[in-house]
């Protein structure tokens, strides 16, 4: 009742379904059919919208672009005849759904005696450029730029016969063409696609012809399941019980599943730990795309083990990192039941080995004294931080009872947190809430400020983190994932609905790579710096730094210093009395600065950029460029 937008309702007790029962020989048999329904059927030109198949047709899509051979047909040619510009435009369309490119209608010469068209221009979508708008400087959100003056376009003239013929092609483009998987989002395929679905779907109804139901069956997994791949790990079984036991049949279930997942994709990796009764104690596993992105953006893992399925057993591990977009990526998950040291060595272990050895520079983990333990026997090298989205998710279930009725609490602990970069500010924050709200006395509160340089952002700035905490403020990935964690949840279930999410996470990424393929983010000004930045970066980095460019416009030079090539400056933002210090050296364009953002984050701060400004520099040099943060991060 208290909901403002109800959701549709969709269901309308449609009997149609479909059953299938485990045999005793090892396959599935339909049990069960029913192919009469209540309601009416979707349109065959709008079927790729139903949330079944959306995924359906993105896999068969990015199949396809990986399987595409980069052979053209029907590529225009001078001369070609048509018997219509709307012909002629199907044709080129076409062309650029193989290609790769949206087409848009561009010049038209009509006959001032009868109006008909004399000759007709098409081009690519980023042709020409956009004209400056003088509303610019009061639209808070101005849109992307998308045309960058790619001359690639096909000109068709009117002949005296009454048909058209290309009288003009240019080929070549300027800016990267769109892979096949991403087709169907450009402007003018998509009508196209709608159109070759419905013609392709009437088609393939008048030639299928339904079989039994009862003649479908599935090959048992363990038919297809190769006997040489062993996923038990018994050279690693506890010397113990494990601390928590399954639920009837769960051990089952899970097998089950991962092995069906082996079965499709061989490069699927688990991995199974066994205890001293020879019980399934932990599991892990990763597939091919997670490694993928693991050796991509494997440099920051933030290891979690703050998530159950249940109450009594099951913790849920998932390692987590960020991709160029600033998005969250899974590179693979544990099920544990033991939670011992030698459970977690295990687990570090198998993740090193399902990534080929490599390791991670950073690793983020909770105040888990038996993890941290764990991590410093297998993974001594790397640094090691607890991550402060961990901290402060522990924070809200020991405080809950100070949360009600106290919004202002809940602000000032979440600015605590996150908001405050310098000591002595966090520190200063951190006094003002205990006064605030008198909670002096509260022993976890003073427990876990006595360990903040282990957690607070305001310290250890020197490892580098990705930015990884304010990805977790907004990464949709756990939240959506806290509503399948429930104490009556089956693990089935959760294993099937966490593979949906890891697959919506990848369709993001695909989406946000195709965006960048297309618009490009509208500059501040006609700044060189931020030009050739642009190029380089990924939009969500680049608006990151054109923020901090912005910010270095009201930084004021107080004091410089010079030794030798190395010159030390004193800047301040203009009215503000706290000074940064930033040193800077001429003999190789080096930069540093004492708040020590591009060693946390990986992109400069608005006081190193001043100081490279003021002196003359204006393009950011490749030291400061990382490249996990580019658009050829996966290059």
């Amino acid at each position: 009742m208290n909901t403002r937008k109800p959701r549709k309702e969709t269901r309308t007790g449609c009997l149609a379904h479909m059953t299938i029962a485990w045999q005793p020989y090892g396959k599935f048999r339909v049990t069960n059919f029913e192919n009469k329904h209540n309601h009416e059927f979707v349109n065959p030109s709008t079927a790729h919208l139903l949330p079944s198949q959306k995924r359906l047709a993105f896999a068969e899509a990015v199949e396809a672009d990986l399987d595409s051979s980069s052979g053209v047909d029907g590529v225009p040619k001078l001369g070609m005849g048509f018997e219509s510009e709307d012909h002629a435009y199907e044709f080129y369309n076409s062309y650029a759904g193989q290609v790769g490119f949206s087409v848009r209608k561009d010049y038209v010469n009509r006959s001032k005696i009868d109006g008909a068209v004399v000759s007709r221009r098409f081009t690519c979508f980023r042709e020409g450029f956009c004209q400056k708008d003088k509303r610019d400087l009061n639209i808070k959100r101005p849109r992307k730029e998308t045309r960058i003056g790619c001359l690639a376009q096909l000109v068709i003239s009117h002949q005296s016969d009454g048909s058209y013929r290309v009288t003009n092609f240019e080929e070549k483009h300027n800016h990267e063409l769109v892979a096949a998987c991403r087709i169907r989002m450009l402007r003018s395929q998509k009508r196209l696609v709608a159109a070759q679905i419905a013609e392709g779907n009437a088609i393939e109804g008048r030639k299928i012809q339904l079989k039994s139901a009862y003649e479908v069956s599935c090959n048992s997994i363990e038919d297809c399941v190769d006997h040489a791949y062993d996923p038990v790990d018994r050279r690693s079984k506890l010397i113990s019980k494990r601390t928590r036991e399954m639920r009837d049949g769960e051990a089952e279930k899970i097998q089950q599943y991962f092995q069906g997942k082996k079965v499709k994709n061989p490069s699927f990796f688990y991995a199974i730990q066994l205890d001293a009764d020879n019980q399934i104690a932990n599991i892990f596993w990763t597939d091919a795309k997670m490694v993928m992105d693991y050796s991509d953006f494997g440099d920051v893992l933030c290891f979690d083990t703050t998530y159950r399925i249940n109450e009594d057993c099951r913790l849920f591990s998932p390692f987590v990192g960020v991709n160029h977009h600033r998005q969250m990526v899974i590179f693979g998950a544990a099920l544990l039941y033991d939670e011992t040291v030698d459970s977690f060595k295990w687990l570090f272990q198998k993740f090193l080995e399902a990534m080929s050895g490599k390791k991670p520079k950073t690793i983020l983990t909770d105040q888990d004294e038996i993890v941290s333990e764990a991590i410093s026997s297998i993974l001594p090298d790397i640094n090691q931080r607890v991550c402060v989205w961990h901290v402060y998710q522990r924070a809200l279930k020991q405080l809950s009872h100070m949360f009600i009725g106290s919004p202002p609490f809940v602000n000032d602990l979440l600015s605590c947190f996150f908001d405050h970069e310098e000591e002595e500010d966090f520190i200063a924050s951190w006094n003002h809430m205990m006064d605030l709200h008198g909670v002096w006395d509260n022993e976890w509160l003073n427990k876990i400020f006595k360990t903040r340089e282990q957690w607070a952002i305001a310290y250890k700035r020197h490892i580098f983190c990705a930015d990884i905490k304010s990805v977790q403020l907004r990464g949709s990935f756990i939240l959506n994932l806290k509503k399948y964690l429930k104490s009556d949840s089956d693990v089935l279930s959760f294993l099937k609905q966490l593979g949906k999410m890891v697959n919506d996470c990848h369709h993001k990424e695909l989406e946000a790579n195709y965006d960048m393929s297309q618009n490009m983010p509208k500059l501040m000004g006609d700044v060189i710096l931020l030009k050739y930045a642009r190029d380089a970066y990924t939009p969500r980095i680049f608006e990151l730094l054109q923020q901090e460019y912005e910010t270095c416009l009201n930084i004021v030079v107080n004091q410089c210093i010079e030794n030798g090539s190395l010159l030390e400056y004193k800047v301040s933002i203009y009215g503000q009395p706290r000074e940064y210090t930033v040193s800077y050296n001429l003999s190789n364009n080096t930069v540093c600065c004492s708040c020590m953002q591009f060693e946390f984050i990986g992109v400069l701060c608005s006081h190193a950029l001043k100081v490279l400004d003021y002196s003359n520099i204006r393009s950011l040099p490749s030291q400061y460029i990382l490249k996990r943060w580019t658009r050829e991060a996966r290059v």
